[in-house]
């Protein structure tokens, strides 16, 4: 039984629709990162970056803080205020310089109970290598971090913003610059 052109042309209009659709959803999801998904609204977000910021507390097996994040865009404040909790003394206060010394991105992968497992440079600094094996030496003193209990383990990325002092603001919690 043969069928009618009109038909024929009616199902590849259809089919190329369908096709098309599913090509663009897979492009499209393979275009966003977990990492980048909008931030979810959260309570702190109206207060200033630096009254948002809570330190470690230590216990037996590291952290007791643990962070109900369930994704990496989330950890990443809870990563951000635990390393700024550690280095007050480190951080730039106030809005940064337009002109910055260094400035690297690094994820940081965080196992289960908060250690740090590894790191891996996305954007090193190379002209300072100071700068880079300082940053390394403060990610690892801090560990460990808050455990990402809703995760089991978790890799997050944030930029590292340096000024000339060997002062710093994360980008997660940064005041900007003039």
């Amino acid at each position: 039984m043969r069928q009618d052109p009109h038909q024929q042309t009616q199902r590849r209009y259809w089919l190329l629709a369908l096709l098309s659709s599913a090509a663009a959803a897979l492009v499209s999801a393979c275009k966003t990162a977990p990492d980048m998904q909008a931030p979810t609204p959260s309570t702190d977000a109206a207060l200033p970056p630096s009254s948002a910021v809570i330190g470690p507390i230590n216990s037996a097996q590291g952290s007791a803080r643990s962070s109900g994040a369930s994704t990496p865009r989330a950890y990443r404040s809870d990563g951000a205020s635990h390393l700024y909790g550690l280095n007050a003394e480190r951080i730039y206060k106030g809005k940064l310089p337009p002109l910055l010394y260094a400035i690297g991105a690094l994820d940081i992968h965080i196992d289960r109970l908060g250690r740090v497992s590894s790191i891996d440079w996305t954007r090193a600094p190379k002209h300072a290598p100071e700068v880079i094996a300082e940053i390394e030496s403060i990610v690892k003193q801090a560990s460990p971090f808050p455990a990402p209990t809703k995760l089991g383990k978790v890799v997050y990325t944030d930029t590292w913003l340096w000024h000339q002092s060997g002062k710093f603001q994360l980008d997660t919690l940064t005041e900007g610059q003039s």
